[in-house]
């Protein structure tokens, strides 16, 4: 029998692929014998350089930029194994996971640090870019991305704002004269499933901004600086981003690529099984196992499991998902080839205590789900050992 193996990561507590490795332990415990295909996968959130970089053969490399607060952190940025394309993930450099408890704050956060990894991929000489930008802590409209490129964003007084998105209400004058010239050289696929606008009511600032610590009465100020950032913009281009799709997406930067960048947005769980050869590695199987840390209503819009579940119901193949917790709404995933969706806890545990032995539980998991699936089909003769 021919399993392959395609989980996203368990946020907290495993990675892509180490998840993958956990339930390839669980099915050859149940089956010694069984073909396994290890096929780490992501949305294009955190995670996803990693994934693609270990699907293709690729390698990282690490730099010091500037954090979302402006301190320096260690970010990666991967070339996949065709040695031409470079990932690079937000979150590495602008993200959430970067800010310390209680320190969130929208209106200082930045993404010069995103901004400094493309330089140096561009001085490194690659000129094809996969960018995966879930996962941030800002709300800048990609301005320090954009100022770390070369882009002078200037006051009335003719001189440099400062980072966050508290900055952009300054923005008086928008200089591209010495803004890279590489970038217009190069192609950009933007990894995202965001679909919001810029500004208004599902914008950026009032739809992502609570999460990065905006209050009521910041989300406002931070909506408000957007829009004068967007009609900034469209005087500088004629590109008006305000309503524009996606624009939105990761506290605005999604708009920056829209407006500077030659950039294409995909879905990024499509961008992810694209790149790592999913659809090949799927022929012959009879089984498709995936998971994530949080299973539900939202899984079906384009996370991890329902897009590797999509691909394999192409090819006529079952899935099943494991997941850490099952929430509600899951009965929409069954008309996609999914069979079941297990959580991999066994008994009543602390969400600690789940996430130190997530190892163990998936793995265990694992060997039950297969040897239940596979029990009849061995019996009548319809499964290949």
């Amino acid at each position: 029998m021919k399993i392959v193996i395609a989980p996203d990561s368990f946020k907290g507590s495993l990675s892509a692929v180490e998840a993958a490795l956990a339930i390839e332990r669980g099915i050859h415990k149940a089956f010694s014998d069984a073909e396994t295909v290890c096929m780490p996968i992501g949305d294009g959130g955190e995670g996803t350089l990693e994934t693609l970089v270990a699907a293709t053969g690729g390698k990282t490399k690490t730099i010091q930029v500037t954090g979302p607060l402006g301190d320096l952190v260690e970010a990666d940025y991967g070339v996949l194994g065709d040695d031409k394309t470079c990932v690079i993930e937000m979150a590495t450099a602008s993200g959430l996971a970067l800010v310390p408890p209680g320190q969130l704050d929208p209106l200082k956060a930045t993404t010069y640090g995103t901004g400094q990894l493309i330089r140096q991929a561009l001085d490194d000489g690659y000129s094809s870019f996969i960018l995966a930008i879930g996962g941030s802590a800002t709300n800048d409209g990609g301005a320090g991305m954009l100022q770390a490129l070369g882009l002078k964003l200037l006051d009335e007084q003719g001189n440099e704002i400062g980072y966050g998105g508290g900055e952009l209400g300054k923005v008086h004058t928008v200089d591209a004269s010495e803004f890279d010239s590489r970038i217009s050289a190069s192609t950009f696929l933007i990894a995202s499933d965001v679909e919001n606008p810029l500004i208004g009511p599902n914008g950026a600032s009032h739809v992502f901004g609570p999460q990065k610590g905006a209050t009521p009465e910041l989300v406002n100020i931070l909506d408000a600086n957007l829009a004068h950032w967007a009609d900034a913009v469209e005087k500088t281009t004629g590109i008006r981003l305000h309503e524009s799709k996606g624009a939105g997406a990761a506290g605005g930067i999604g708009g920056a690529f829209q407006a500077f960048f030659p950039s294409e947005m995909q879905r990024g769980i499509d961008v992810v099984i694209e790149h790592t050869g999913l659809h090949k590695a799927l022929e012959g199987a009879q089984l498709v196992i995936t998971g994530e840390g949080q299973v539900d209503f939202q899984t079906a819009s384009g996370k991890t499991p329902m897009g590797v579940a999509q691909a394999a119901q192409k090819q006529g193949i079952p899935s099943i998902i494991l997941a850490g917790s099952v929430g509600r709404g899951i009965d929409v995933l069954y008309q996609y080839g999914i069979v079941s969706v297990n959580s991999i806890i066994t008994r009543p545990m602390t969400l600690q205590e789940a996430m130190e032995n997530a190892a163990g539980l998936l793995e265990f998991a694992a060997e039950q789900n297969v040897r239940s699936y596979f029990h009849h089909k061995i019996s009548e003769g319809k499964a290949v050992l």
